[in-house]
């Protein structure tokens, strides 16, 4: 039975992530996270085990970025069932480049939850942008 106050505490939460994220607060960050979170980026490896591994591709993804962060969700959906919850959301991100420009594009992104005596914390995470299969690019021009 979907669970109205965990729903919204799920946004309150990604909201409070995305924040951290164009803060380049890291300890925010990874304050989201259940230790054992197993995550799918879109860049680098095919997948993280671990906060620790996590925490050091976030790091290196806000290295990236020497000016300011883009980072939004948009079109958010959370269903909450007592102890687990799942949200999916298209993410608009990027970041400033040193010329000044805004440089971004959209994601998909999904996310598992499950509460604990801490609050909700991510267990898993996935991040993606569709491809051309035939020349193998990703399509990041696409708009929703």
């Amino acid at each position: 039975m979907s669970n109205g106050a965990d729903e919204k505490q799920i946004q309150t939460l990604i909201d409070r992530w995305c924040a951290a994220v164009r803060d380049k607060d890291i300890e925010a960050i990874m304050a989201y996270y259940a230790p054992d979170i197993v995550a799918f980026d879109a860049i680098i490896a095919l997948q993280f085990c671990g906060a620790e591994a996590y925490r050091k591709h976030w790091e290196f993804c806000l290295g990236m970025c020497e000016g300011a962060m883009l980072f939004e969700t948009h079109h958010l959906v959370a269903h909450a069932d007592g102890a687990v919850a799942f949200a999916h959301w298209l993410n608009k991100c990027g970041g400033t480049d040193d010329k000044g420009e805004v440089k971004s594009s959209w994601m998909r992104a999904s996310a598992g939850y499950r509460k604990t005596a801490d609050g909700w914390k991510a267990v898993h995470e996935h991040f993606s942008a569709p491809f051309d299969m035939a020349s193998g690019k990703a399509l990041f021009e696409l708009q929703p």
